[in-house]
Formats: structure tokens, sequence, C-alpha cells
């Protein structure tokens, strides 16, 4: 071989040498770390599937600040850095807003659990009560036809017989009443709404929808009304018994139509529409009444 091709052979490998060094160099440290960063969020079971915006911004500008020219690197690692930690966070706050979310229907589910027990119990206690009154009627009576030859032991007997009836009906009323407030907060936990005010009038109850329940002088429900209409159809799909609906108007037609109204909203959210009487009412509506529902035997 001449001394001319060694030569050439040389600065050939000087050069080859020289192209590959590019090629061979260590990769950046600070997009591996960024990288390595990035890839523990991924592997996270419980983050790593949240926050996939925001994690592709953050790989976009790990691969920017990788292609990055000397002048741009500072603004780029800056930036780089920032969307990492910008996907962490948002991973964690997506967790702990999913988590929270959890928590509370897992609340409701109790607190609708615990409702449904306590007017359990509440029936199972009224019907006690109502064996128990049975059973003293049926006492009382045999005591009385007994003493029935001497007029002062009769009297003494029906008077004791008045005085453990009348303590009876008080507790049936107050088991009644117990009931029905359950029930009240079982229907405001289903529907989300709140129950028009209520009074008990015998052995039932009514419900008092003010003036603001219907648009002014129109039939149908305003805002307001159609809650207290979701409310009532809650509850009335748990308490027993038949439902009348009055409701008044300046004259007899407004007033069977918004007795009507209240009516289908009832059924639509669930009565059956054979429970339902519907009356007009004479005489104008109030602010404090311009429909009732009484539920009762």
């Amino acid at each position: 071989m001449s001394a001319t091709m060694k030569k050439g052979l040389a600065v050939g490998l000087c050069l080859a040498a020289a192209t590959a060094v590019p090629a061979l160099a260590a990769p950046d440290a600070d997009v591996a770390r960024l990288q390595a960063q990035l890839a523990v969020l991924q592997g996270d079971p419980s983050l790593g599937r949240l926050a996939v915006y925001e994690q592709m911004e953050a790989r976009q500008a790990i691969a920017a600040l990788d292609k990055a020219r000397r002048s741009e690197r500072a603004d780029a690692l800056y930036l780089a850095g920032r969307r990492v930690e910008i996907a962490e966070l948002a991973a964690r706050v997506q967790a702990a807003r999913s988590e929270l979310s959890r928590l509370d229907l897992q609340r409701s589910e109790l607190l609708l659990e615990a409702s449904r027990r306590d007017a359990a119990r509440a029936r199972q206690e009224n019907e006690r009560l109502r064996l128990q009154a049975q059973i003293q009627a049926e006492e009382a009576e045999r005591l009385r036809l007994a003493a029935e030859a001497e007029a002062q032991l009769r009297t003494e007997v029906e008077e004791a017989l008045g005085k453990a009836t009348g303590r009876q009906a008080s507790q049936l009323s107050a088991a009644r009443r117990k009931e029905a407030e359950l029930a009240r907060q079982e229907a405001e936990l289903v529907s989300g709404k709140k129950l028009p005010a209520a009074r008990f009038e015998g052995q039932g109850e009514v419900f008092t929808l003010p003036g603001s329940a219907y648009a002014s002088g129109k039939s149908g429900l305003s805002g307001g009304g159609g809650d207290a209409a979701a409310a009532l159809a809650a509850y009335l799909q748990i308490a027993k018994g038949g439902v009348r609906i009055s409701a008044w108007g300046n004259d007899g037609k407004l007033a069977q139509a918004r007795a009507a109204a209240l009516r289908e909203a009832l059924v639509a959210g669930g009565v059956p529409a054979s429970r339902i009487r519907v009356e007009a009412k004479r005489g104008g509506a109030t602010s404090a009444r311009a429909a009732e529902v009484a539920v009762g035997p």
C-alpha cells in the first residue's frame, strides 16, 4: 500500500469517528429525569389513567425539550418540568374528587338505609300497639259484661276503660305521627326536594301548597310547585291511604285545572291515578294556600 493510500485511509477513519460522536453521546439528563418522573405517574395503578390531557401535554413538552436549541433550552426545561408537575397534580386532584364522590354516595346510601330501618321499626311498633289495644278492648268488654249486676262496679270499670283507651289512643297517635315523620324524611332524601307544610286532621295528614306553587293566575305549577309535587309523589309511594287534592282559584274552571295539574304531577312521580281524587274549591287562592293534598284512610 502506497503512502498516499495510507494517508487517505487515516483521514477517512478520523472523519467516521467524528461523525459517530453525536450518536454515541449520552442522552440528555433532564429529559431522562422528566421522562422517568412521568413514567412513575403513568405506572401508578390509581393515577396512571387520570389527567390524560395533562399527561399528553407533559410528553409533548419533554419532546420539545429534547429537540430544543441551546438558546431555547432554559425555557423548554422550565415548561417541561411544569407540565410534568401539572400532570401529577391534576391526576391527584381527579383521584381525590372521585374518592369524595364515592364517599358522598356511600353516606347518602347509609342515611337512606337508616331512615328505612327507622320507618320499619315505627311500623312494627304501630302494629304492636294496635294489637295491644285490641287485646285491652276485648278484656275491658269481658269485665263490663261480668259487672252488669252491680252498677257501681260497672261504673268503675267503664272509667278505667276510658282512661286506658285515652292513653292507648294517645300512644297510637304518637306512633302514627312518628311513622309519618320518618316517611317524610325518607321522601325528602329520595326526591331531594322539600315537602310542603303539613298538619294532622283526624286520622289523616294534610299538606298545604302556597300561592307561589302556581304561576300567577295560571293553572300550571311553578318551579317551586313542581319540587313540592316531586317530594309529595315520593312520600305518597311510602304512605298508605287515599289521596284527595283540593285546589282554589278565582273561578271554578281555574281551580279544577290547578287540581288536575297537581294530580298529573303526582301520577308522573309514580303515584297510581286510582288513589287520587280531585275537587275544586270556591274562593280565590291566597299566598298561604292554593291547594291541599289530604292523605288518609
